[in-house]
């Protein structure tokens, strides 16, 4: 199994270490890049496909760079609405 599929295993297995610099390479084997202009500034962070034009927006964690139970629930309820995951 590739790096990027036992990445995405992991994080539907929502663990409590899933760090923010795993879910930007996830992320970014969907397509989606970090946006760094506009409102996306400070904690506040938007990922956007540039395919779909498709925008996942959420807090970046602070100070411990590990995700948040319900940051984990939306970046898997995200991926299944556009069709990633079933």
């Amino acid at each position: 199994m590739s790096k990027f599929g036992k990445l995405l295993q992991r994080l539907q297995k929502k663990p409590k270490d899933f760090s923010y610099e795993e879910l930007v390479k996830l992320l970014g084997g969907f397509g989606y890049s970090e946006l760094k202009i506009g409102k996306t500034s400070g904690s506040r962070v938007a990922f956007m496909n540039e395919n779909t034009r498709h925008i996942i927006r959420l807090h970046k964690p602070h100070p411990l760079k590990i995700l948040k139970a319900y940051q984990i629930d939306l970046i898997l309820e995200e991926l299944k609405s556009k069709g990633y995951l079933s």
